[in-house]
């Protein structure tokens, strides 16, 4: 798959890659608004691809939401002890997978899945566990749901093999009323989620940006070396 972040430029590309045909995974999703924008441009993507002749079934595609560093975020800016620590970004997960429900049903996503489209599952990425204080499965017990996909940690793939766990089918889908509150909360205790999600958001890009230019400087001290 080709890998494209969900930024405000990244969108059109990622429309454009899909009605190319190209599998594309949807990376650095961190708000809801933004995800919606993602969904639109893989339904666009798609129905473009279509068009022009092309087969639905051979296009893949999911939507990684990276998990932790929203509670890393989050819990920068509340103080120590306050209820919400840990809270925020299950809760976030949550309201994504009830988006995704939304709207991979009626007419318009009817009319793709008609003609052999596939769900663009959403992945949960970056679920390894920042607070030692956390369990290590927390991104994990969850987060369990159909049609998702969970990048799971070394950490965290130690403890399911211990079996010190117990797994529950369906897990995103409880409690997402509270999961509702849990946002509104936050914002009652005067944290801006919108500064949150793009705060992240640029540092992701950043990070990226990085290692692809720190990756090409390794590939030209290889070429050199062979020149």
């Amino acid at each position: 798959m080709i890998k494209i972040p969900a930024t405000q430029e990244g969108i059109p590309a990622i429309a454009a890659n899909l009605a190319a045909g190209i599998n594309t995974n949807i990376t650095l999703i961190f708000a809801l608004d933004r995800y919606t924008e993602v969904i639109d441009a893989y339904f666009s993507g798609l129905e473009q691809f279509a068009k022009a002749g092309g087969d639905l079934a051979t296009v893949s595609s999911v939507a990684s939401f990276f998990v932790s560093r929203v509670d890393t975020e989050t819990d920068r800016r509340l103080p120590d002890g306050h209820p919400l620590r840990g809270k925020v970004a299950v809760a976030n997960a949550k309201l994504a997978y009830e988006l995704f429900q939304q709207r991979f049903r009626g007419d318009r996503w009817g009319a793709l899945a008609a003609k052999g489209a596939r769900l663009q599952r959403p992945l949960w990425a970056s679920t390894s566990t920042k607070n030692p204080a956390y369990s290590p499965t927390l991104y994990v017990d969850e987060l369990i749901g159909e049609h998702t996909v969970n990048t799971l940690a070394p950490a965290s793939i130690e403890v399911l093999h211990a079996g010190d766990t117990h797994l529950r089918a369906a897990t995103v889908e409880d409690d997402v009323d509270g999961a509702h509150q849990v946002m509104t909360d936050l914002a009652a205790a005067g944290v801006d989620f919108a500064d949150v999600t793009a705060t992240l958001e640029r540092e992701g890009v950043d990070s990226f940006s990085t290692s692809f230019h720190d990756a090409l400087k390794t590939l030209e001290k290889r070429r050199a070396e062979f020149t």
